[in-house]
């Protein structure tokens, strides 16, 4: 039965505080000329409810039937016990948002009451299987076969949606990552869950068992606290840099899982030509320790070859504003902010940058120094260091200072 809301016209006053309340705009209000009051009546875009319940809350003449899927109500909750994470890998290497996902995921465990567990899936991979036991894991399952050598989302959905369907997690933590983003959303689908995207806070409802979800919303301007109470196992995507890695000590024990791969039941729409890598920068934005960052403001791909001078005089990476990125001089690697990569470096160095909470979102920096014309731009007010001027002239005299130094 799928989900249905109705309004009741002979209980709707057309007061308008179902449309006020209203979070995605789908209700309005249309006259019914048979009411001798003249009277309005509520109207309900199906394209645009997602059944949330706002409206039937604010109704105070019950005026708003709502009927959700029973087979969202059917689901035995006590039979998902454990909090997992995906183990992010390509050639071999782990994503270190896998680390720091465990150290997460062994807080929550604990405060469930159950295991924390890794799902490591690749091809010859299961010697990376027990570091994460060292990381504090209390279980490694290990999907290991040539025919997941790359990542392809339809070969990994299959087999992680198998994986879980066997086993039941209550949880599952995926970084918010360029794999993740992509692979999530599929499993979620597959399996017939929820999924909060790019969460930058997890945390247990010790009544319900309900993992609160915080993510942006609105553009960065508040943040959304998501549930799923009546779906498991509960999923989200996380930001990369927003918990600190799961420490390595040396001779733990816990278990190692083979899980057999049924390659029968694996279909893959798609061939792997071949993986080109980001060649722009020896250093990802997203560990290194200074990051000299431009905006709209640089103007032009010579600009960012400058910071790139003062980025490599420092040890340091490049980062840019989605504006600069839209402009085309910059690869996307490289964007910073909501929807790019979240940094946490010792020292952020923001060039031309306006600071619109959409690219902020994304800085985590011990310091900022903020160059601008605009001395009262949000960037120039919230940084450590603020130098007002023109951002080239500015960029130019600190390269040669760092050179004569170095030089003397």
């Amino acid at each position: 039965m799928a989900s249905t809301i109705n309004i009741i016209s002979e209980k709707c006053v057309g007061c308008q505080m179902c449309a006020k309340s209203c979070p995605f705009s789908a209700i309005s209000m249309v006259e019914r000329p048979e009411h001798p009051k003249k009277l309005m009546l509520a109207k309900i875009d199906l394209n645009k409810c997602t059944y949330c319940g706002i409206c039937n809350q604010t109704c105070k003449f019950n005026a708003i039937e709502i009927k959700l899927d029973t087979l969202a109500t059917s689901i035995d909750k006590s039979l998902y016990k454990g909090v997992w994470i995906y183990a992010e890998q390509r050639h071999g290497v782990i994503h270190k948002v896998s680390y720091e996902l465990l150290n997460k995921g062994k807080h929550l465990a604990k405060e469930l009451g159950t295991t924390v567990s890794v799902v490591l899936i690749g091809d010859n991979i299961k010697a990376k299987a027990q570091e994460f036991i060292n990381r504090g894991a209390d279980k490694v399952y290990v999907c290991d076969d040539p025919i997941l050598l790359e990542f392809q989302d339809e070969p990994y959905v299959s087999v992680f949606s198998q994986l879980i369907e066997k086993e039941k997690p209550e949880i599952i933590l995926i970084g918010a990552t360029d794999i993740g983003r992509s692979f999530a959303p599929r499993i979620a689908a597959k399996i017939k869950t929820g999924l909060t995207a790019d969460c930058i806070s997890l945390e247990i409802d010790p009544q319900t068992r309900n993992l609160k979800q915080t993510r942006p919303a609105f553009g960065g301007n508040i943040m959304a606290s998501i549930v799923t109470p009546q779906h498991r196992p509960q999923m989200s995507t996380v930001r990369h840099k927003v918990f600190k890695e799961a420490k390595l000590e040396e001779g733990k024990i816990g278990e190692i899982v083979d899980f057999k791969v049924d390659v029968k039941t694996i279909i893959n729409r798609t061939k792997f030509l071949g993986f080109v890598k980001d060649e722009s920068t020896s250093i990802d934005i997203s560990d290194a320790d200074i990051i000299v960052a431009g905006g709209r403001g640089v103007g032009s791909v010579e600009g960012f070859n400058l910071l790139k001078e003062l980025a490599d005089l420092l040890g340091g990476a490049i980062g840019a504003s989605r504006a600069a990125i839209d402009a085309g001089w910059i690869p996307y690697s490289h964007q910073i902010g909501q929807t790019g990569k979240t940094v946490s470096p010792k020292v952020y160095i923001a060039c031309g940058i306006s600071g619109h909470i959409q690219h902020t979102i994304g800085i985590n920096a011990d310091i900022i120094i903020a160059i601008n014309k605009d001395s009262s731009c949000t960037m120039m007010k919230t940084a450590t260091y603020a130098l007002e001027g023109d951002m080239h002239e500015i960029i130019l005299n600190i390269i040669r200072e760092i050179k004569s130094c170095r030089c003397g």
